[in-house]
């Protein structure tokens, strides 16, 4: 299952809990959503201009985008953080990438992404700052 599949599946199910009233949203978490889909949104961009930068950009701006999830989980608990948790758990193969060359192969078992698992990682970021974004939005 790709990154952004995986997040998908989680929206949908958060977004099934916000919904029915199990998971009620509120206003200290609104505004930490907000903040956070902030955070996603600046930290990938469009993807017709962020897909031409180099791979160390990329790969830089997917791990800004998970800090910002664990500062956000750091800060919240309940629905939220377990929502955010589990996005994140799914983004955890970026933590493994690389971008430099390792001639001697000493990496602590980093690899270098393909160019569709960056963009489909990215993608997933950016599913997930639109939700965000959407839910913190007063209804």
């Amino acid at each position: 299952m790709t990154m952004s599949t995986a997040i998908e599946q989680v929206v949908h199910e958060a977004e099934q809990q916000l919904t029915d009233g199990t998971w009620d949203l509120v206003a200290a978490d609104s505004s930490l959503v907000r903040e956070t889909a902030t955070a996603l949104a600046g930290a990938i961009g469009p993807a017709d201009t962020h897909q031409a930068l180099p791979t160390i950009e990329r790969l830089a701006a997917l791990r800004e985008a998970i800090a910002a999830l664990a500062m956000t989980i750091a800060r919240t608990h309940g629905h939220l953080a377990w929502f955010l948790a589990q996005c994140t758990s799914h983004l955890t193969p970026v933590l493994h990438w690389r971008a430099l060359d390792a001639p001697e192969g000493r990496t602590f078992g980093a690899v270098l992404p393909t160019d569709d698992e960056l963009t489909d990682a990215e993608t997933a970021i950016r599913l997930l700052a639109t939700m965000l974004d959407h839910t913190s939005q007063p209804t």
